[in-house]
């Protein structure tokens, strides 16, 4: 699905984003990751390597102009040329309500999650008009439209990521550049298996007790897990999706519906 593809993807950590790495360069794409430790990149680099594929790790805090120029042109020199780029990197200010949520936590977020974003993308396009074609996949959260406490640091950075998408898809499409968004919702892997035990330990139930009040909300019964959605974030970067531009695809189990 991604043959001959060179694909960026940042935030690549133990959960959607190493994920997101292993199974793009199954499908053929070169991978380059982006993430400000390390550790877990030197481990996908080691899986895709033994699987056949080709991918490198390069430390980069998306919040620095000058980390985000090394990425890309890594990934430049690398491969030859870049067509492929998802955002994913973030970060959370803290469980709070909104006006207790400290200021400074929230420019962060914004800092990592929006302007971060953007500063990635400013680096790639260039790349990408070289290669006359290109995807990008901004990954949103399903925390703009179900305001859940504590969330609304995180969920507002998110929002004006949604909006970005859509400016952007309007203004590169002529580039032959494509940017998507993709919902998700509760991912189960390491963050949520953390507020399981967590949520468990504090009500003296079961952690499954809490995991099957959290799948019955889904039509599809069950909590995504980051590898699962993995598949439709490739699917927006693939050719396949070749006429999709400024669209918003729910990868959520369906938890985007009414209840």
């Amino acid at each position: 699905m991604l043959q001959d593809e060179v694909v960026v993807i940042t935030g690549v950590g133990p959960g959607l984003g190493s994920k997101l790495a292993v199974r793009a360069a199954a499908e053929g794409a070169k991978v380059v990751m982006a993430a400000r430790s390390a550790d877990v990149m030197k481990q996908v680099e080691k899986d895709i390597a033994a699987a056949g594929g080709e991918a490198v790790g390069v430390q980069c805090d998306v919040r620095r102009p000058e980390e985000v120029a090394n990425l890309v042109s890594t990934a430049a020199d690398r491969f030859g040329k870049i067509t492929g780029l998802v955002n994913s990197a973030f970060g959370h200010p803290g469980f709070f309500d909104l006006l207790e949520t400290p200021e400074k936590a929230i420019r962060r977020s914004m800092d990592i999650i929006l302007f971060g974003a953007l500063n990635v993308t400013r680096e790639v396009v260039p790349h990408m008009k070289a290669a006359g074609r290109g995807s990008i996949v901004n990954i949103g959260t399903m925390a703009t439209r179900k305001p859940m406490r504590g969330e609304a640091g995180y969920a507002v950075a998110k929002a004006a990521m949604a909006t970005a998408t859509q400016f952007l898809a309007l203004e590169l499409g002529e580039h032959g550049i494509r940017v998507n968004q993709a919902i998700m919702g509760w991912l189960d892997g390491p963050g949520v298996r953390f507020y399981l035990k967590f949520t468990a330990d504090s009500r003296g139930v079961s952690e499954q007790d809490v995991y099957d009040e959290i799948a019955a909300r889904n039509p599809l019964g069950r909590i995504p897990t980051d590898e699962a959605c993995a598949g439709a974030v490739l699917f927006l970067l693939s050719r396949l999706a070749s006429e999709v531009t400024g669209a918003v695809l729910d990868v959520n189990g369906g938890e985007y519906m009414p209840a």
